[in-house]
């Protein structure tokens, strides 16, 4: 029995999220589209898989740096069943003298695509506002 397209995502959001705080930017890979594009929370834009694994190793040599969560809201599958897009809102962390706290945070629209059999992000927007 296969996994509704919805629960797909949210699981592979899961993962997303885990391996983000684990800091195993190499395990990311297969998430991305080679040709993923990222717009960051100040704007500026990422385009490439390889180009986003060196932006989250860049931030993993940073021992203060937590995590990135991101928490989906909604998902809304194309007529086709091969694109989704989901809304969500996402937190930055980081320790701070020891303490854990959110130093960002805001909405997110991610675009997704079936590749293969598997649920790639082919575009991500994030908007810092908090």
């Amino acid at each position: 029995m296969s996994t509704a397209p919805d629960d797909a995502i949210r699981a592979r959001r899961r993962l997303t999220n885990k391996l983000i705080a684990a800091k195993d930017a190499a395990r990311l890979r297969p998430f991305f589209a080679p040709d993923v594009k990222l717009i960051v929370g100040d704007g500026a834009l990422i385009v490439g898989a390889d180009a986003m694994i060196d932006a989250f190793a860049g931030q993993f040599r940073d021992p203060d740096f937590v995590a990135y969560v991101r928490t989906p809201d909604s998902i809304e599958l194309g007529a086709d069943g091969e694109r989704a897009v989901e809304h969500g809102r996402w937190i930055a962390q980081m320790k701070l003298a020891g303490a854990l706290i959110t130093y960002a945070s805001g909405p997110y629209t991610a675009v997704w695509r079936k590749a293969v059999g598997q649920w790639t992000i082919e575009g991500e927007l994030y908007v810092t506002l908090g």
